[in-house]
């Protein structure tokens, strides 16, 4: 009787600092369970700094691909051998593709899965966008909102920005009808953090959209559902993303 030959070890991951929460683990663990794919497992390499990513490289035997989040998105490019052409647009890589003679190609799925998430909840009010936050998740909204024709404006902490959080008026709320929060404010354990804005000046006009997923309803949401606001978290970002970074794994 012939044999079945073993499939080889794979090994995946997740780049990050503090990232004991993320979704990533879970998700890939309960795929390669569901889809019976017990050659296959995904960790988590949380560094405190991105200098330590070239000894995970070395010191991880059969790595196939990795997700990259907060805070390396950005400063994970002089690292990589390649980088999509969108990936170099949209400025952020989220996606490594390790490949058969050991080069590193960096992706961005974050543009597709905020795409795919966000299309179902336009309406036709919805005409203009601020995106809370400047990091490397942010890129990649306003990527996808100048793909789609939006008009959008960053607000930040600094103030070289077009907006601040402290210049956010009422009248500069009522007319960008889709906020977006690119902050981490919010996350767990930190569940009673949110971003700064006029949320009186919210209305059943507008979209809030949150990256954060745990808590699934962060204040943010919560004080936009009260306003009568249509909300979103980043979970359906996340899976829709995950999926595309899985597929670049094995195209």
């Amino acid at each position: 009787m012939e044999l079945k030959k073993e499939k080889t070890y794979k090994q995946y991951g997740l780049i990050g600092k503090n990232i004991s929460y993320s979704f990533s683990k879970q998700y890939f663990s309960e795929k390669f369970k569901t889809e019976k794919l017990l050659y296959c497992n995904y960790t988590n390499f949380d560094i405190s700094s991105i200098e330590a990513f070239p000894h995970i490289i070395k010191s991880t035997a059969n790595l196939k691909g990795l997700n990259v989040t907060i805070p390396y998105k950005e400063t994970i490019f002089p690292y990589l051998d390649k980088i999509s052409s969108k990936a170099q647009r949209i400025g952020a890589v989220n996606t490594i593709k390790i490949t058969k003679k050991g080069n590193l190609k960096g992706y961005n799925t974050d543009e597709y899965g905020f795409r795919k998430s966000l299309l179902p909840l336009l309406q036709k009010h919805h005409q203009k966008a601020l995106i809370l936050g400047t990091g490397g998740a942010s890129k990649a909204i306003a990527y996808t909102l100048k793909k789609l024709e939006i008009p959008y404006q960053f607000v930040s902490r600094k103030t070289e920005q077009a907006y601040n959080y402290s210049s956010l008026t009422n009248k500069i709320i009522s007319e960008h009808q889709i906020i977006i929060n690119c902050t981490p404010l919010g996350t767990y354990p930190n569940t009673e953090n949110f971003p700064d804005v006029p949320y009186t000046a919210i209305t059943d006009k507008h979209l809030l959209y949150d990256l954060v997923y745990n808590p699934s309803e962060t204040v943010f949401l919560k004080k936009g559902k009260q306003q009568g606001a249509i909300t979103c978290n980043g979970l359906k970002m996340l899976e829709l993303q995950a999926e595309k970074a899985w597929k670049i794994w094995h195209k």
